[in-house]
């Protein structure tokens, strides 16, 4: 299956997060029968993050959006069990500091995008106001509503500067969002992750849900698409994000850089340093 064609949000359709089942599995049957799948994606990021790296000539950016217990650091995870350290990071965006509110609202932003040869993954992003700001009433509605253009020119500058922008909603059930938070309860090393707004922000829910279908609609575009990822399924939301990142990324044409120095003149110092170790060990 062509999970891009197949998860891509269209701005010239309206969208509606029910009609999209966050159980489906892209006719896997188990974890076990995607297996085989993910290992390839997951090592073809890694072979094409080397030649970004390398190359240095143009950048990527995740972005990861979800409600809560969807699975952001989970994906991080998966991203980055493939990827070398050297040239990846991940941001996470929380409450504004002090210095940031005191910017614009793409400031903060602005400043975590990758630059030359990186990846960068947004854990939460600069969507967030249009998405909390808006369902908590931070800012007024003649504020928040002229951010999804700003948004789109924002995104549009760093794609003409050689960024790709992949962003992902990890779509989650209600039913699902509370198992999570069960698993939380019960077991000792996740106690770490239960917050006090888990609740209060579930009943918010329907509002979380009219927030994100509007912002997904209005900044997917050609150069940076939204994709909603069916997530109740942890080993099918990784398998999805992987092709996309993986199929972009061959996209991208990534190659070896040419080679910077005289091949023969290293070659002629590496024979003359070769001898004169043989020399030093008396064996010449």
């Amino acid at each position: 299956m062509d999970y891009r064609k197949e998860f891509v949000v269209n701005p010239r359709k309206k969208l509606k997060l029910a009609r999209i089942d966050p159980v489906q599995s892209g006719g896997h049957a188990s974890n076990e029968a995607a297996q085989p799948e993910i290992t390839k994606y997951v090592t073809r990021m890694a072979e094409l993050q080397a030649l970004l790296y390398a190359n240095a000539d143009q950048s990527l950016l995740v972005v990861l959006q979800a409600l809560d217990a969807a699975g952001k650091d989970g994906v991080v995870r998966h991203l980055f069990s493939g990827m070398n350290p050297q040239g990846t990071s991940v941001f996470g965006f929380k409450q504004p500091s002090a210095a940031e509110a005191a910017h614009d609202f793409l400031w903060r932003a602005h400043q975590r995008t990758p630059g030359k040869g990186e990846v960068v993954v947004f854990n939460r992003s600069h969507y967030e106001d249009v998405l909390v700001v808006r369902v908590h009433g931070l800012v007024p509605e003649s504020v928040w509503s002229k951010r999804y253009a700003l948004i789109n020119d924002f995104e549009k500058l760093l794609t003409e500067n050689g960024t790709r922008i992949l962003k992902f909603f990890l779509h989650i059930s209600p039913e699902e969002q509370l198992e999570r938070f069960k698993q939380r309860l019960d077991d000792p090393a996740r106690n770490w992750k239960i917050s006090e707004s888990d609740y209060s922000e579930r009943e918010l829910w329907p509002q979380y849900v009219e927030a994100y279908e509007e912002a997904l609609v209005k900044t997917s575009t050609a150069h940076a698409p939204w994709y909603v990822i069916p997530a109740n399924h942890k080993w099918f939301r990784n398998l999805a994000t992987s092709q996309i990142i993986a199929e972009t990324m061959e996209e991208m044409k990534l190659k070896l850089p040419p080679t910077r120095v005289d091949l023969e003149d290293v070659r002629r110092k590496y024979h003359a340093a070769a001898a004169a170790q043989e020399k030093r060990n008396g064996k010449g």
